[in-house]
């Protein structure tokens, strides 16, 4: 079973890709909760260079308030990761976590079903891209 979900996208720029995939999440009632450029934090951290690459973390606020009434430490496995990574000249992947292999951990039936629901949503986000 493969973890995430994957998108290639072809002739589009690291940043336009970058604003597909917020409205394509935007659309499905996500909205981005942090973004973090690996390349810029790796370079001033480290002084290594690589290509681009972001994590953005989006979150639906109607299934993270229902996890976390469910399962208080639910939050050390939110928010959802939807990485952005340049494989080369306008070639883009887009990979978003899969819920349900993610919540494969938590024994909590309802956490589960909750999911269930955000992994339709998701499939529809990287479908729509």
């Amino acid at each position: 079973m493969n973890y995430y979900f994957k998108r290639i996208l072809e002739n589009k720029t690291f940043d336009e890709a970058v604003e597909v995939i917020r409205e394509a999440l935007k659309a499905e009632g996500f909205g981005i909760v942090s973004d973090l450029d690996m390349r810029g934090t790796l370079k001033n951290k480290i002084d290594v260079d690589i290509r681009n690459y972001r994590i953005l973390g989006a979150c639906n606020p109607s299934f993270a308030y229902r996890s976390l009434q469910s399962e208080p430490a639910i939050g050390t496995l939110l928010p959802c990761n939807v990485v952005v990574q340049e494989l080369g000249e306008d070639r883009i992947e887009i990979d978003i976590i899969d819920p349900l292999v993610a919540m494969q951990v938590v024994e909590n039936e309802a956490v589960k079903a909750i999911a269930t629901e955000i992994h339709t949503k998701l499939e529809k986000v990287i479908n729509a891209i």
